[in-house]
């Protein structure tokens, strides 16, 4: 397969439009989580490789925040085009390089380019308004403008999708960014850099440093007084020392973090029908996914149905390598997630869970990896389990009973996250009712897909600050700017 990736592999860092080595010519490898296997290298960038580029993009920043929208969004407009022509060859990378079956790596992939498509429309809708003055002898009028240099940093759960949610605003906006995606993916991230870069991007306008060394790359980011804007994708405890080292400098901050998703099934509700939702939306790139559902509340009427349903799903699920066809769960990222898994799951048991299916490591077939785990179902989780408060991030689904509407709700809230929520309901009152009360910033009634390129995405409490997508994302990547006139 041929990936799309510079000519030299190593020269995975994009300053001022060129693909450079590390200064210090150091790589890392980039392997395969199904089998093990080193698929490429990427340069291993430091700190002196990341100031180089904040560089470049600050000596970028004023020609491109001088184009014009229409000239922005023809840019965008344009990576759009390509890579739903490369959407094949970029799912195919995707599942070498982060695990997932090739047709989540299509949706992933189309997804991304819906960023695209999105933000080159919203480019043109960035506008002022004119504020009346108590004064007869002024004016008031406001502009929008770029905030300006923006440090983007990107997880590898969604290694090509995340990377557009952030630099298309961005670009739209008129600001210059630094990218610094995922050490477990950058060779998506160079693939998506080679699309912005072939639809017209300017030289210096995007630059990206590839490392295996977050932190040395990270804290120049937030230290350097040239980037006014931290973007960051990934978990709540990284997210929460970026941000206090940003404040330093009083950088615009917005983020992206961990979840702890609640998923109720009331008395109403059909319990097939929510038992087939929940296989779906929790199995979905194996359970690494911020809105995956940690907690699934069944009211008592329904729990047997919806466990037995829900197992039979989940038993029914392909696990594999990503290209192989029929596979639905691919490979956790590494060694350690699967560890994670292991130590939940028997946490769970020791406690009184009830394992219904899966429950540990699997060996796929033909297959050196050992990053398989088998998609598990525990019921008659409890509160003090493990699982009920710590982020699983894998494909295990922990599911128990309850009585009472306030019961559940209480349930729900008692959480530090608040990302998603989903709630399966055939009553409008008991939708628009619970969904009020849910302390989360997204909620899916009926619906286990509650995001869109063109819907604000982003939680409450420990899960963020901040919105992507929608006509707020870009609003983070503007500042308002007042004029008053003496007329």
């Amino acid at each position: 397969m041929t990936l799309l990736v510079t000519k030299n592999p190593a020269r995975t860092i994009l300053i001022d439009g060129e693909w450079r080595e590390s200064l210090s010519h150091s790589t890392f490898p980039v392997t395969d989580p199904a089998t093990g296997a080193v698929i490429g290298r990427a340069s291993d960038g430091g700190a002196e490789d990341t100031a180089a580029a904040i560089a470049a993009a600050a000596a970028a920043f004023d020609s491109w925040a001088g184009t014009t929208a229409h000239q922005r969004s023809a840019v965008l407009a344009e990576a759009e085009r390509i890579m739903r022509i490369r959407q094949k060859e970029l799912a195919a990378l995707m599942t070498s390089e982060q695990g997932k079956p090739i047709k989540a790596a299509m949706n992933e992939v189309g997804y991304a380019a819906d960023f695209l498509a999105w933000f080159a429309e919203e480019a043109k809708r960035i506008g002022g308004v004119a504020v009346p003055s108590a004064r007869a002898d002024q004016r008031f009028i406001t502009m929008r403008q770029p905030v300006g240099v923006v440090a983007a940093i990107t997880p590898w759960n969604y290694p090509i999708s995340m990377l557009t949610r952030k630099l298309a605003p961005a670009l739209a906006a008129g600001c210059t960014s630094v990218l610094k995606p995922a050490a477990l993916t950058p060779l998506c991230a160079v693939a998506t850099m080679e699309v912005l870069l072939e639809a017209g991007v300017p030289a210096g306008v995007l630059n990206m440093v590839t490392s295996s060394r977050a932190a040395a790359v990270g804290d120049t980011m937030v230290e350097s007084p040239q980037v006014r804007k931290l973007t960051f994708t990934g978990s709540t405890a990284i997210g929460k020392q970026l941000a206090a080292k940003a404040a330093g400098s009083l950088k615009r901050v917005s983020m992206e973090l961990g979840g702890h998703a609640p998923f109720i099934v009331f008395a109403d509700a059909d319990p097939v029908r929510a038992a087939k939702g929940a296989a779906l939306v929790k199995f979905l790139n194996a359970g690494q996914a911020c809105i995956s559902p940690n907690r699934i509340y069944v009211h008592r009427s329904h729990y047997e149905k919806f466990v037995d349903t829900l197992t039979e799903r989940v038993r029914a699920l392909k696990v594999g390598a990503g290209e192989s066809p029929g596979v639905s769960v691919g490979p956790l990222i590494n060694e350690r997630a699967v560890t994670k898994m292991e130590s939940q799951v028997l946490d769970a048991l020791e406690k009184g869970a009830r394992l219904t299916v899966g429950g540990k490591r699997m060996e796929v077939d033909g297959l050196d990896g050992k990053t398989f785990f088998a998609p598990t179902v525990l019921a008659d989780v409890t509160p003090e389990m493990l699982i009920s408060y710590e982020e699983t991030f894998g494909p295990v689904a922990a599911v128990m009973p309850f009585d009472d509407e306030d019961e559940v709700i209480a349930k729900a809230n008692d959480t530090d996250y608040g990302l998603a929520a989903y709630v399966y309901t055939n009553d409008l009152s008991t939708a628009i009712r619970v969904t009020e009360k849910l302390r989360f910033g997204m909620v899916g009634v009926n619906d286990i897909n509650p995001t869109s390129a063109s819907a604000p995405f982003g939680g409450v409490k420990a899960s963020g600050l901040g919105r992507e997508g929608g006509y707020e994302g870009i609003d983070e990547y503007l500042d308002t700017k007042l004029i008053g006139i003496a007329v």
